[in-house]
């Protein structure tokens, strides 16, 4: 969808819920795609999964079993890393439900279907953006750890020498 302008985005997302939505749970997961998003020579398959539909638009050359698959393997995959994925989960994890599909599927090519090795990078990533995080708080925990060091009482404590007897001390 990166070269329709939003407007056409809605209304695609529109008119396949629309196509979606009122099938039956008990028929197939296929059909052919809406006319804004060229009919019979595209593929709707998806899955619905309590309140969540994932529907991937394919040409018509594409396995659906294949596709059925991949949206299965995708879906346990945003489980496991959502425990129980939820609308939420999604709205508020964009960029992460993001990052596992591109590790699933990129440029229209399937990349992985192994859970395992899905979840691996996806730890991976996570250390990166956790290590990231702890880079980015380090002047904030500097600031923290100087305010906590409790300079105005420091000074007080320090010793200084008894200046009038220092003075005597002095030799000319």
């Amino acid at each position: 969808m990166g070269n329709h302008t939003e407007d056409m985005q809605q209304q695609i997302i529109k008119e396949t819920f629309q196509l979606v939505s009122k099938r039956d749970d008990n028929v197939c997961n296929f059909l052919e795609g809406g006319s804004l998003i060229g009919g019979s020579d595209y593929k709707l398959i998806y899955r619905h999964y309590a309140t969540l539909y994932f529907v991937f638009c394919v040409d018509s050359s594409e396995s659906e079993l294949g596709i059925l698959d991949l949206i299965q393997v995708f879906v346990e995959t945003l489980d496991k890393c959502f425990e129980n994925v939820c609308e939420l989960d999604l709205i508020f994890h964009v960029d992460k439900v993001h990052y596992i599909l591109n590790e699933l599927v990129m440029g229209g090519m399937v990349l992985e279907t192994n859970m395992t090795e899905i979840l691996t990078r996806i730890e991976e990533q996570n250390k990166l953006e956790k290590q990231e995080a702890g880079l980015a708080a380090a002047p904030a925990r500097a600031v923290s750890a100087v305010k906590n060091m409790n300079i105005p009482q420091q000074i007080k404590d320090i010793k200084l020498p008894d200046l009038p007897q220092a003075i005597k001390d002095l030799k000319f």
